[in-house]
């Protein structure tokens, strides 16, 4: 098993929050808290460090009370950037991403995730969760790349693929050993995923009772 303090969480607020109207989308109201620490509430107790990679009124987020680091690449480069500035700052040996427009993620994602990791000899878990299609409204388990569980020796490999372009998080981590973790279990919440682009989905998830 890997040891909940061999894991450091990181928050990934560092976008534009663009389909929000440009606001800062971590800092936004949910249930009377700023969303990016209702993130941090949820996350803290299933790691050991936790710490925030935002681009933009980064006193606000310190006063959270846990280390804060702007991307490193320019140009709000995505949530690959969170992560490149996650594994360069991390100092256990996996780091847990979870972005903070999803407040109701599972209570036992790292210890799911890490179980992955280990019984598969994986250098990433990646969670995966029902989702309605568009179209025709089935509903089809699909991955959720911006919750990852990554060891820290893919900084050299992440590094190479972002200073190459890539942006994509799908297309790096397709280059390595990945477990995909599917969070539709009787018991798991079938809301645990959804995430708040416009305000209005904002207020329907404090809607989705409190878990």
């Amino acid at each position: 098993m890997i040891d909940t303090h061999d894991i450091t969480g990181l928050i990934l607020a560092g976008g534009r929050g663009s389909r929000m109207g440009g606001v800062d989308k971590g800092l936004q109201n949910f249930r009377g808290l700023p969303l990016a620490l209702h993130t941090l509430m949820r996350l803290q107790p299933q790691v050991g460090d936790v710490m925030i990679n935002a681009n933009r009124n980064l006193a606000a987020y310190e006063s959270f009370g846990v280390p804060v680091w702007p991307d490193g690449l320019a140009d709000y480069a995505g949530p690959l950037a969170g992560f490149l500035t996650g594994l360069e700052r991390c100092e256990a040996p996996w780091l847990l991403t979870v972005p903070c427009d999803t407040p109701l993620f599972p209570p036992d994602l790292a210890a799911r995730l890490a179980q992955a990791a280990m019984r598969e000899g994986a250098d990433i878990a990646m969670a995966a969760a029902p989702e309605a299609d568009e179209r025709d409204g089935t509903v089809r388990v699909r991955t959720q790349p911006v919750f990852c569980l990554l060891r820290v020796t893919l900084l050299e490999s992440l590094v190479r693929f972002t200073q190459g372009g890539g942006r994509k998080i799908d297309r790096w981590t397709e280059q390595h050993a990945c477990a995909v973790v599917p969070f539709d279990q009787p018991g798991d919440d079938p809301h645990a995923f959804y995430n708040a682009n416009t305000l209005a989905e904002l207020h329907a998830l404090e809607g989705l009772g409190h878990r």
